[in-house]
């Protein structure tokens, strides 16, 4: 769960950035997949030290 969460998170974060740097549609899509992938990397790493930990 905490991946999907933190992938969901990255992609609307991602979308605001390229937003805000007033990219065009594949600027956003591009930012929105980058972000929502270094965010499921984090999640995934938070997920395994959460499950050692228990």
């Amino acid at each position: 769960m905490i991946v999907i969460a933190a992938a969901i998170i990255g992609a609307l974060l991602g979308l605001r950035r390229a937003s805000q740097l007033g990219g065009n549609s594949r600027d956003r899509a591009q930012y929105a997949i980058a972000f929502a992938l270094g965010f499921a990397m984090i999640g995934l790493f938070a997920t395994i030290i959460i499950h050692r930990m228990a």
